[in-house]
């Protein structure tokens, strides 16, 4: 307990299953990282605490036939620090109905976010943005800027669609219209626990709308692009568009734009 209220400060634990799941998640660093450690990644263990809540009303069985069976070890945090790296040790059920031989998995700790597509029907365009991204730097690729839909995590508290307003403001100036679900999906799955929700925007997207923004406060350098439809395709059939999210949205804009524009 000690350690809780260590790591927590004045701040405490919010009510519900969000609290719960927090106090979870700060405990499994006790004996592992000390409450200093745990305390700088407190923003962060919020929104992963918010994102289990909401992983909790996840779809249910449908084609899948997995069965649901996992028999949890240890949970290790080995890393705090902007983001986390946690080791789990565990044993999941099998097709045939065995359970798998003990595993050890790192799983990226990240939280859910959001990403959005500005569109203006009438005009028919959107608005793209570009920054500096830290996967493709450390992938060796040459030029790390990114061209991407407008994205951010949900905070605690928030709705997909709240942060998704939110961050239109930050990241571009935007006040957006209607919002548009494109899906919701594991980008990387198979060891990153992050999970998106992908929209589209009706906007006014004027001429000079465009410009650079971004949190001071998170050292966000964040460029517009504004782009008419037929441009957008000719950038993504170019392969200049290179992250998964950017790319589904797309795609998903080809299929519904004419019932948009009416």
């Amino acid at each position: 307990m000690a350690y809780l209220v260590a790591v927590l400060g004045q701040d405490g634990l919010p009510a519900g299953e969000a609290g719960l799941e927090l106090a979870a998640l700060v405990l499994q660093g006790f004996g592992h990282l000390p409450a200093e450690a745990m305390a700088r990644r407190l923003p962060g263990l919020r929104v992963e605490a918010a994102s289990r809540v909401r992983a909790a009303a996840a779809p249910g069985r449908g084609l899948r036939q997995g069965s649901g069976e996992v028999a949890l070890g240890a949970v290790t945090p080995s890393h705090a620090g902007f983001f986390a790296i946690n080791i789990h040790r565990l044993r999941h059920g099998r097709f045939d109905g065995s359970l798998s031989p003990e595993l050890t998995r790192e799983v990226f700790v990240v939280g859910d976010a959001v990403t959005v597509l500005p569109y203006d029907p009438r005009r028919d365009r959107v608005l793209l943005v570009e920054q500096f991204r830290m996967g493709p730097y450390g992938r060796g690729d040459p030029l790390p800027w990114q061209l991407e839909a407008i994205a951010g995590r949900i905070d605690p508290g928030e709705t997909p669609e709240e942060a998704a307003r939110r961050e239109a403001v930050e990241e571009a100036g935007l006040v957006l219209g209607a919002l548009e679900k494109v899906a919701e999906y594991y980008p990387t799955p198979g060891a990153v626990a992050e999970y998106l929700y992908s929209y589209v925007a009706l906007c006014d997207l004027p001429d000079g709308v465009a410009g650079v923004f971004g949190s001071p406060d998170e050292a966000e350098d964040i460029k517009g692009h504004l782009l008419s439809y037929d441009r957008l395709v000719e950038v993504m059939a170019a392969g200049e568009i290179g992250n998964a999210p950017l790319l589904l949205t797309v795609l998903w804009l080809q299929r519904e734009r004419e019932r948009l524009r009416r």
